[in-house]
């Protein structure tokens, strides 16, 4: 009797190790190809998501949703570039460790062997690509000649252009990088994985962009330099990889627009296309390549097992109260604020995601979302164990994409910062902000005028607003609701004290 019970139990453990080996496998062959397109300054309503009425038009954007999950409530860590740039491949909150840019012949943001999903994801099999804007930091010292002063940094023959450029994406996980740093950033050339492919020559680069204004920073630039093919270059490039990509295993591709940052740049094609000027046009020139990536997954035949996202850094950038005036475009929304900027506009973002057979086609989410989220996001689809230590403000995602109903909001709080004082804490409609005010820089009268700003209320106590019943953030309603102010203020300094985001894995 033991015997029989032993051998059909030993049939059972055998059978279960079986189909959980076999479920493993299958799930290692099905490892998804993921490929993220970030956006450059794009603000939430610069996507027409396929309403006819808007006035710049984005048909390969609004595909994309129509085929994925659009989310509404979709966020950039920060209100500028580098930033957030940080915070989508970490899993870790920017404020944390730093807050600026990084300026030009600016070191690179990383620590030593500090968790980044590029990292990850090659642990876990998957090949790396990364193509376009880096702005995330360079080891320029390998380069600079010694002895060299920093008034004669921007002068070419500063650097050995003929040596290794080290600590941008091949030091951060990527097998392969292509792109051009930051376009309004020296030096001016193209880069491949961690060398030159260009040699910068000229001593600085004086010209004026040739559509919608803009400037670039002073600084070494190679021979026929022209900053209007980055965005096509970048594309093409990104293109020709998925293209030759050979691997039965899956691929990680980063591909960072340079548009619609200044300076605004659509080339002659793209011109007049929109009725909100150069802006608007190159916003559908950015449109058009990601219409060039979903073709080239579609021509390989790996769209149903490829993750495509679309997101951006951060709203658009101050010019939108321009076009605001000039086209009755804004840029933002329904929401105050643009770049830089902790009100909605400054990192309230275009968010979607789209993953066939996942994600149902044409499906949206009201969820508070945060680009961090995608660093636990991805670990959990690709396997990887997070330690405690890693992803510190990431959420797994998954069960807003399988559409599980969830009995609370995904996230306790989220936290917005662009400058080292002034953070919001987000928490189900309501946002407080230790601040008198969260605009980035002057808003124009004409933009307060617009949406009834100019008897706002300010406090020296911070500001408090309900989502839900006023998005624009135009009633400071702190003093009628002291208690919820102190709640929300006491979980903020326990964020900023060092407490993770995220639960403990």
């Amino acid at each position: 009797m033991n015997n029989i019970l032993t051998q059909s139990s030993l049939a059972t453990c055998l059978l279960s190790f079986t189909t959980a080996f076999s479920m493993a496998q299958n799930e290692v062959i099905n490892k998804p190809n993921i490929i993220i397109l970030y956006a450059d300054d794009m603000g939430v309503a610069d996507v027409s998501y396929g309403d006819p009425e808007a006035k710049i038009q984005t048909p390969n954007i609004d595909k994309l949703a129509k085929g994925g999950m659009t989310f509404s409530d979709g966020h950039s860590s920060s209100g500028i570039c580098t930033p957030s740039r940080y915070a989508l491949l970490t899993g870790q909150h920017h404020w944390r460790k730093f807050h600026n840019i990084v300026n030009a012949f600016g070191s690179a943001v990383f620590d030593k062997d500090e968790f980044i999903i590029s990292h990850m994801l090659k642990k876990q099999g998957y090949t790396t690509a990364c193509f376009g804007k880096w702005h995330l930091g360079w080891d320029w010292n390998a380069i600079r000649h010694r002895g060299v002063k920093k008034k004669d940094y921007v002068k070419a023959e500063s650097y050995d252009w003929t040596k290794r450029f080290p600590g941008g994406p091949i030091d951060q996980g990527f097998d392969y990088y292509f792109g051009d740093g930051t376009i309004n950033f020296p030096p001016y050339c193209w880069i491949e994985n961690d060398r030159f492919l260009t040699i910068p020559t000229k001593p600085v680069i004086t010209s004026k962009p040739l559509a919608g204004g803009g400037s670039f920073r002073s600084g070494p630039m190679a021979e026929n330099w022209d900053p209007q093919k980055v965005l096509p270059t970048i594309t093409k490039k990104t293109v020709e990889w998925i293209q030759k990509y050979d691997s039965k295993e899956p691929f990680f591709i980063y591909l960072a627009f340079n548009s619609p940052h200044y300076p605004i740049l659509p080339n002659k094609e793209f011109h007049g296309k929109s009725q909100a000027g150069f802006y608007g046009d190159f916003v559908i020139e950015t449109d058009a390549m990601v219409g060039k990536i979903l073709d080239a997954i579609d021509d390989k035949g790996i769209t149903e097992n490829t993750i495509v996202i679309f997101t951006a850094d951060n709203g658009t950038e101050k010019h939108a109260f321009e076009r605001l005036d000039k086209f009755g475009q804004w840029s933002s929304g329904k929401f105050r604020g643009v770049k830089r900027a902790t009100y909605e506009g400054g990192h309230r973002v275009p968010f979607i995601v789209k993953w066939p057979n996942k994600i149902k086609a044409g499906s949206t989410s009201d969820e508070v979302v945060s680009q961090v989220d995608l660093a636990a996001t991805f670990a959990k689809i690709s396997g990887y164990q997070l330690s405690n230590n890693d992803a510190i403000d990431s959420y797994d995602l998954l069960p807003v994409f399988h559409q599980t109903e969830l009995s609370k909001p995904l996230r306790t709080a989220t936290v917005q910062n662009t400058y080292p004082k002034t953070f919001a804490l987000r928490q189900g409609d309501w946002v407080y902000i230790n601040s008198s005010s969260g605009a980035g820089q002057k808003e124009s009268d004409a933009y307060l005028k617009y949406f009834d700003l100019t008897n706002f209320s300010k406090s020296s106590k911070g500001l408090l607003f309900n989502l839900k019943e006023d998005p624009r953030q135009a009633i400071n309603v702190i003093n009628e609701h002291p208690e919820k102010v102190q709640a929300m203020e006491a979980q903020l300094k326990k964020y900023l004290s060092g407490e993770r985001c995220a639960p403990q894995r």
